[in-house]
């Protein structure tokens, strides 16, 4: 079969996307073999990861150069991510009525949990291109602290994606490990945005329609990471074999005597400082 693919390719196979490639992963007959179709699955998942992730870097190019190819693209990969949610939490669900052994009945529900996270981020870039698109039609543009600001925050956002969506494509339980570090260094950058924009209102130097805009840039870009948080503790869970509350664990991680938290806390405060 993979021989006459290659070899003979007609109109409609050149035009299947590689998202429709994907989903043909989750082949009903592979049910009959849980092991492999949890395996399948989570293939599917890590291209439904990457899309998200794509589409909130496209999103965030568009405050820099807004362009209508971009901004369909994003709203694109949106539906598609939906479309892969449906998909495959409807081929887990099939595979919840069969017996399978312990480990894989926690993949699939880390997957199930994962997948709802990858859809939510999706989300957020969808809310992100719609602002984009509202500062080029009214012709608004931040000021350049608040562009030099918000490029900080963007590329904290784009390494928190790029770990969050390799640690669950290779279960890699150090990329987990740093997610959550990121995840309060980013919380922090929102605060501090929302701080200086204050300052300049207060000094004549922005204006309050604009504050509204960078606020919900903010916050949804704020949110996103939240959301790598709570892939990359369903991933320790996963790869650790451990029943992990969240909460507990997040708890337990910001203690003041945590000094592996705190140290790689500082290191990524250094790396994404804002200008001053």
């Amino acid at each position: 079969v993979k021989l006459a693919c290659l070899t003979i390719k007609d109109e409609v196979a050149e035009e299947t996307s590689a998202e429709n490639n994907a989903l043909q992963l989750l082949e009903p007959r592979f049910l009959e073999m849980p092991a492999y179709a949890i395996e399948q699955s989570k293939s599917v998942a890590g291209v439904m990861a990457g899309m998200a992730e794509e589409a909130v870097n496209l999103a965030m190019q568009l405050f820099e150069n807004y362009s209508e190819d971009v901004a369909n693209r994003v709203v694109d990969l949106e539906c598609e991510v939906d479309k892969f949610e449906d998909e495959i939490g409807n081929y887990l669900v099939k595979l919840s009525a069969l017996d399978m052994a312990e480990k894989d009945s926690h993949m699939m529900s880390t997957i199930l949990h994962c997948i709802g996270d990858f859809e939510r981020i999706s989300d957020h870039a969808r809310n992100l291109k719609e602002a984009a698109e509202e500062m080029y039609v009214k012709k608004m543009e931040f000021s350049d602290k608040a562009k030099a600001e918000l490029e900080v925050f963007a590329k904290a956002i784009h390494d928190i994606l790029k770990i969050t969506v390799l640690s669950f494509n290779e279960e890699d339980v150090t990329l987990a490990g740093q997610v959550e570090p990121l995840e309060e260094v980013i919380d922090g950058l929102n605060l501090e945005i929302k701080k200086r924009h204050v300052k300049r209102l207060k000094k004549g130097k922005c204006t309050i329609e604009l504050g509204f805009v960078l606020s919900d840039i903010t916050t949804n870009l704020e949110r996103v990471s939240d959301h790598c948080s709570n892939v990359a503790v369903y991933m320790l869970q996963q790869i650790t074999g451990e029943e992990i509350d969240a909460h507990e664990y997040l708890d337990s991680l910001k203690t003041d005597d945590n000094i592996d938290f705190r140290g790689k806390v500082m290191t990524f405060r250094e790396r994404y400082q804002l200008p001053s």
